[in-house]
């Protein structure tokens, strides 16, 4: 497997539609750091957020994760709550390419304040928002600011195509749109 250059990302984004909407050059003025970097893409967090709450005590069960468990909130600052999280998405759209594999890594910024990052890796030929988890270690509330840096994509190419992807399985987050829940 490759770790792809600025150069390939580039290309994909604007031949393949890969990356939607695309920034070519790092964004840093003032915000946290978003766009094409030398081996990965920063994508930014949309102004779209479901908190955790346990207002009504419910079980945090993956197979049966109730919308009441969250409050929805659109802003561009979000307030996650102390030892918390939050689901969010992606502001770009992506498509993965059938021999690419892409792995998703927080921002340093937000870890070195105790709010981490989680993505599951994007496989080959899936497509759609990308939702992220923004968890709060810490003891105290944590921001997260909308259309700023979140993460870091890294574009794996594999030696070859796999023999299925997950277009082929048909995956049940294919072209998913808006932050989304999890599945059975």
């Amino acid at each position: 497997m490759s770790l792809m250059p600025d150069s390939w990302i580039r290309d994909m984004a604007q031949s393949q539609s890969m990356i939607e909407p695309f920034v070519e050059a790092q964004r840093r003025e003032g915000v946290i750091s978003f766009g094409l970097s030398s081996y990965g893409y920063d994508a930014r967090v949309a102004d779209d957020f479901r908190i955790f709450t346990d207002v009504d005590n419910a079980i945090v069960d993956p197979k049966d994760l109730s919308e009441a468990s969250f409050v929805e909130r659109r802003s561009d600052v979000c307030i996650i709550p102390p030892n918390s999280f939050v689901l969010a998405r992606t502001v770009e759209y992506f498509r993965v390419p059938r021999d690419v594999l892409v792995i998703c890594l927080g921002k340093s910024t937000y870890a070195r304040c105790g709010i981490i990052v989680n993505v599951t890796p994007l496989e080959p030929e899936w497509e759609g928002h990308v939702t992220l988890e923004f968890s709060n270690t810490t003891p105290l509330p944590a921001k997260v600011y909308a259309n700023e840096g979140a993460c870091q994509f890294l574009f794996l190419k594999g030696a070859a195509p796999p023999e299925v992807s997950y277009a082929d399985r048909a995956g049940k987050y294919m072209k998913q749109q808006g932050v989304t829940l999890p599945r059975l």
